[in-house]
């Protein structure tokens, strides 16, 4: 199990391939979180470096550390439903990467992600929801495309999840900091979709780096 010490001079390629081959051991059954030591919680009182930045949505079933089989202190993780990016959101992220310095951001959707299916009910149907749930809707509905009508519900969904995933990432690489430190060559960020079934991870192609 890692420290925090690990995390200050992980490249980005380094701490894409670490969350690659974590969520293979927890796909496979193997997470390393049962080894856990009460050293690593001590050692942490110092202070953290994590390797990696992660947004993901609130739901329940998709914590970042267990999906990933990281560490404590591995990760700097963001959770807000649809994993939008809001002003609060990018403020957690910017602090990430000016005072963290974490080489590497993941945007992870995941399947069946319920905000997402507000939105499409919103677009669909014009379903109106409460005040600040359809501040959350409107800001998914501003990347996701209209309904393909040939399309099954199911994959309806899974498509707009896949498009509001793109659009939160393409937000962050398209903002001040985000191109500079793009510009840099200081950041891959990279978009990703959580499969509930399998507990699979799929990268999306990377658009940004």
């Amino acid at each position: 199990m890692s420290t925090h010490s690990e995390g200050s001079n992980v490249s980005a390629a380094e701490a894409f391939e670490r969350l690659a081959k974590g969520n293979e051991r927890f796909v496979r059954g193997e997470s390393r979180w049962a080894g856990m030591k009460p050293e690593v919680v001590t050692g942490l009182a110092q202070g953290q470096q994590p390797f990696a930045t992660v947004l993901g949505c609130s739901d329940s079933r998709v914590p970042p550390e267990l999906v990933f089989d990281t560490g404590l202190g591995d990760l700097f993780v963001v959770r807000v439903a649809g994993n939008v990016l809001s002003g609060e959101v990018a403020g957690s992220i910017q602090y990430a990467g000016s005072h963290l310095h974490t080489p590497l951001f993941v945007v992870m959707g995941h399947e069946e992600c319920g905000a997402v299916r507000a939105a499409l009910d919103t677009r669909a149907h014009g379903v109106v929801h409460k005040s600040r749930i359809h501040l959350l809707v409107e800001n998914i509905l501003a990347g996701i495309g209209e309904p393909d009508p040939a399309l099954s519900p199911a994959a309806q969904l899974a498509r707009a999840v896949e498009q509001n995933t793109r659009w939160t990432v393409r937000q962050i690489a398209e903002s001040p900091e985000g191109r500079a430190r793009r510009a840099e060559r200081k950041m891959k960020l990279v978009g990703a979709i959580y499969e509930i079934a399998s507990g699979r991870v799929r990268f999306l192609a990377d658009e940004f780096s």
